[in-house]
């Protein structure tokens, strides 16, 4: 019996070494490489003088949060890429910029100024977009009771995520996410179906008492969580079922329920309480599903850990789409007028990504934790310019197929 065992999972593991392998070889297939993957990217040497604002923004909360990214890439291979299209070099293009970073934020200016130039990303461009996100409090419960009925999960025992880029440089932020069923590779369980029949694959990390605020978790990424005991933690994300992110809010537009101008995370909100007959339902629209790890707090004045695996700073973490900017990065964003406290030109780090940030002048502002980070997150939608900083050398070798 157990010798059937192994000879069944060596069966297994092998049709999944075999699945994935095609799906590796059919990306490679379809995925353009060299040049062709930059032509929605064209990158423009400026100066300090083309930044709106520069001379007078407050630099110091970015050049923490640089700093912070600059602890991550010590740990690694100087000869890695740093990721996103290719513009960004190798880690150790940025490593004698992180040596110099000062430690007093009065300092900041001078410190850009020396080590970086500024470049223009896709330069008078009409289609640039920058959107907030920010850290929710949950009300939870290590136990089932009451209220507390809606799960918050940990990732299941049977998810299985591949990073492709494993297997070639050219995939190098795409993955495939799901399940094996019998010797196939299957899609996971959608939002849907997780909720009908919930996950006996995976831990109950917590209950909460209230199933909109744990989808807003799911949409966020992560939350504080204030248990019914007393006690305080961090919900993070740790895993997602690989199932593409659909905004609720483009499925109230289009079943007539909310008009586009009225459209705010707050006013989706309001919608989902007022109509709890249909909240499950449009909920469902979005089949992409997280899990979490639960964690301390930890310092409370940044958030949890972004994709680059650093805390995220509060005006000063911006998410953005990892397969044009490397995480790490300093981007300089100049919006057009929107209804938020962030400053309109703003200097921020590239440490996180989002299911819906797509594209190279496309960014989430991380807002923060509390009343007022929630309310200037669900409000801003601008339009805008960026620029990217690259150390100087870096910027002087800049591929010619990034140059428009």
């Amino acid at each position: 019996m157990a010798q059937r065992s192994r000879r069944s999972g060596l069966f297994i593991l092998l049709a999944i070494v075999l699945v994935l392998a095609a799906v590796a070889a059919w990306l490679w297939l379809r995925k353009p490489v060299g040049p062709a993957t930059t032509t929605a990217l064209h990158l423009t040497p400026a100066s300090y003088a083309d930044l709106p604002g520069w001379s007078s923004a407050d630099l110091s909360a970015a050049l923490a949060a640089f700093k912070r990214s600059c602890g991550d890439l010590a740990k690694k291979n100087p000869t890695a890429l740093m990721g996103g299209a290719g513009y960004a070099g190798t880690v150790g293009d940025w490593l004698e910029a992180c040596r110099a970073a000062p430690q007093s934020g009065s300092e900041a200016r001078r410190f850009f100024e020396a080590m970086f130039t500024p470049v223009a990303v896709n330069k008078d461009t009409d289609d640039g977009l920058f959107t907030g996100y920010y850290e929710p409090e949950l009300h939870l419960s290590h136990t089932q009771h009451g209220a507390f009925q809606t799960p918050i999960y940990g990732v299941p025992d049977d998810l299985i995520t591949v990073d492709l880029g494993l297997f070639k440089d050219s995939l190098k932020g795409e993955h495939v996410t799901g399940r094996v069923q019998g010797t196939t590779l299957i899609p996971y369980a959608d939002r849907a179906e997780i909720n009908r029949k919930g996950l006996p694959h995976a831990q109950v990390l917590a209950w909460s008492d209230d199933p909109v605020s744990v989808f807003f978790l799911h949409i966020q990424g992560s939350g504080r969580a204030a248990f019914d005991d007393g006690s305080a933690g961090r919900i993070a994300y740790a895993g997602q079922n690989g199932r593409p992110y659909t905004p609720i809010g483009r499925t109230l537009i289009r079943e007539g329920a909310m008009q586009k101008a009225d459209l705010s995370m707050q006013g989706i909100r309001i919608w989902l309480k007022a109509h709890p007959d249909q909240a499950q339902r449009i909920m469902e629209t979005d089949a992409s599903f997280v899990f979490f790890d639960e964690e301390p707090l930890g310092d409370a004045a940044l958030g949890a850990n972004g994709s680059e695996g650093v805390p995220l700073t509060p005006g000063a973490s911006l998410a953005v789409d990892q397969h044009v900017h490397a995480l790490g990065v300093p981007l300089w964003l100049s919006l057009d007028e929107h209804s938020t406290a962030l400053p309109r030109n703003r200097l921020m780090i590239a440490q996180d990504t989002g299911g819906a940030i797509k594209g190279a002048v496309r960014g989430d502002v991380y807002f923060g934790f509390g009343e007022k980070p929630e309310w200037n997150a669900g409000h801003m939608k601008a339009a805008g310019a960026m620029f990217v900083l690259l150390p100087k050398d870096l910027a002087r070798k800049l591929p010619a197929e990034f140059r428009p």
